[in-house]
């Protein structure tokens, strides 16, 4: 080895350790960035710290991002904003529909704690009374395949109705204005405009057929970070099962993270369900026919293969 090999093979080994140093501190820097909105799992999760406990071992921190609806979250997801996120069966469909690099991860069966609410001295009582009508909800959420079951149901087509495409916290605003006429929104709104608001049940969207909640995770985060996600899931789903024998506390967490009214949170507290689960065919099947009505009415630009966007979870 000549003298200038030698100073190369000494510099090396003096800077291998710093390497380390750097790698290790790189990997205890990592940050889980979580979307969520003002109810389920996650906002319970965030309010015990669950994660933040059971992850500060493997050196990950946790970043929570609230977003008002699901598409404006999943938009965040695609672009690689956020890692993992919470949203109802319309968002991931409109997404993978746009080629966003999305995966469902995680679904959830919805009961109650959505439909479309009336005026209380609305002279609308059936769904067909709906005719003509104009009906606020956010474009691409739940509360729009909701829209839908209800004209299925009904017998009307989407051109028999006036869709106005309005956030909940402007649909609310119009709702109490009279500018529209029906408002279609999940939980706490839906609660808050029933109780508060001077609304009427006109439907749950129980009524009109299966719907569906998921976590939807960046497909490359997914990928590559398949161990910590597994991990996120598996710490979900127990604060899963202890909220659903936990209701008080639940609206209590609820009320203290979002700032909603705690007999408002209370309600939706009691209508929610809570269990998180593995993506049967069930659900997929369900989810399939939820984008199919959606190319159907020219509502999404092309066909899609919900399948095609299943995250494969690595073995134990």
């Amino acid at each position: 080895m000549n003298r200038r090999e030698a100073v190369a093979a000494l510099v090396l080994a003096c800077s291998a350790p710093a390497l380390l140093v750097r790698r290790a501190v790189a990997q205890a820097s990592r940050k889980l960035r979580i979307g969520y909105q003002k109810n389920g799992v996650l906002v319970i999760a965030r309010r015990q710290t669950v994660l933040e406990n059971r992850l500060v071992r493997d050196g990950v921190s946790v970043e929570w991002v609230e977003f008002a609806a699901g598409p404006p979250l999943l938009e965040a997801v695609a672009a690689g904003e956020i890692d993992v996120g919470q949203v109802g069966d319309t968002p991931p469909i409109f997404a993978q529909a746009a080629a966003a690099p999305i995966v469902y991860v995680a679904g959830q069966s919805i009961t109650n704690g959505q439909g479309i609410l009336v005026r209380s001295d609305s002279d609308i009582s059936a769904l067909a009374d709906l005719t003509g009508k104009r009906i606020g909800f956010t474009k691409g959420s739940s509360a729009h395949n909701v829209v839908l079951l209800a004209l299925e149901k009904a017998g009307l087509t989407y051109g028999d109705i006036v869709p106005v495409y309005l956030s909940p916290a402007d649909a609310a605003a119009a709702f109490a204005r009279r500018s529209i006429d029906a408002w279609a929104v999940w939980d706490p709104y839906y609660a808050i405009g029933e109780k508060v608001g001077g609304g009427r049940v006109l439907v749950h969207a129980s009524a009109l057929g299966k719907t569906n909640a998921f976590y939807i995770a960046n497909r490359t985060f997914a990928a590559r970070q398949s161990l910590l996600l597994r991990s996120v899931l598996d710490t979900l789903g127990e604060t899963a099962q202890w909220a659903e024998t936990h209701r008080d506390q639940v609206a209590q967490a609820l009320a203290d993270v979002t700032g909603v009214d705690l007999a408002i949170q209370t309600i939706a507290a009691q209508c929610s369900s809570f269990a998180i689960g593995k993506l049967t065919d069930d659900i997929i099947t369900t989810q399939q026919g939820v984008a199919d009505r959606f190319f159907k009415l020219g509502l999404i630009p092309r066909p899609i293969v919900i399948r095609e966007a299943i995250w494969t979870a690595p073995q134990s």
